[in-house]
């Protein structure tokens, strides 16, 4: 009895682990039409309209994948999943009694975003890196980046860079100017309740600081 729960279990995780390399290779592809996260707003906020819309990721501004970059994970085209810098920083600041920074790479996000669901506790983190290592593995550093920018929530029941673009300033993701797309990046980091536009003291004041990264990242290229 005990073999067989164990054969069981067995077959069960070897087929789970066969079925996400699937997923993670099929979406190598395939746009992403819909996330966990979508589901759960939707049923915590039924009349909520969920506005998204898949685009290539040349028909989004330059200024916008930059800025995301700029703010979110200046490291993104070095390292290969996880920054491991930021994460001892966080871990210092947070010793410190300092305001902790969030130290998640544009790749973990990505592989939050498109696989899980939102939650702090270790079972979640760990399927987190698992996938991290999966999509760090089998995409290009430009395939992440353009799954992160259709797939993030950047507004309530925004999720995209297209959505985005149209709900904050009523233009394509592909003409937004180098403070729109700051301005979109500023709020991120609490995407239902910043406003990108008309943007509050704080969200100018982080804009600003968004462009200034920008600038001093220098020439930019996921190569």
């Amino acid at each position: 009895m005990i073999k067989k729960i164990f054969k069981f279990i067995l077959k069960l995780i070897s087929g789970l682990i066969l079925f996400s390399i699937f997923m993670v290779l099929l979406y190598k592809w395939l746009p992403v039409p819909f996330t966990p996260l979508m589901a759960i707003r939707y049923f915590e906020n039924p009349e909520e309209e969920i506005r998204h819309s898949w685009v290539p990721r040349q028909d989004i501004s330059r200024h916008l994948q930059l800025s995301v970059i700029a703010s979110e994970d200046q490291n993104f085209v070095k390292h290969n999943g996880f920054d491991f810098e930021a994460i001892e920083k966080a871990i210092e600041d947070n010793q410190k009694g300092k305001r902790v920074r969030g130290a998640s790479t544009i790749s973990q996000q990505t592989a939050k975003n498109v696989f899980l669901w939102p939650g702090r506790n270790w079972f979640r983190k760990g399927l987190e890196v698992y996938f991290t290592f999966l999509i760090e593995t089998f995409w290009s550093k430009e395939r992440i980046l353009e799954v992160y920018l259709n797939s993030i929530e950047m507004g309530r029941g925004v999720y995209g860079a297209e959505a985005a673009a149209q709900h904050w300033f009523n233009k394509s993701a592909a003409n937004l100017s180098i403070y729109e797309a700051a301005a979109i990046a500023a709020v991120l980091p609490n995407p239902r309740e910043y406003r990108a536009n008309p943007a509050s003291n704080y969200i100018n004041q982080r804009k600003n600081w968004i462009v200034r990264q920008m600038q001093n990242y220098g020439k930019f290229t996921l190569e």
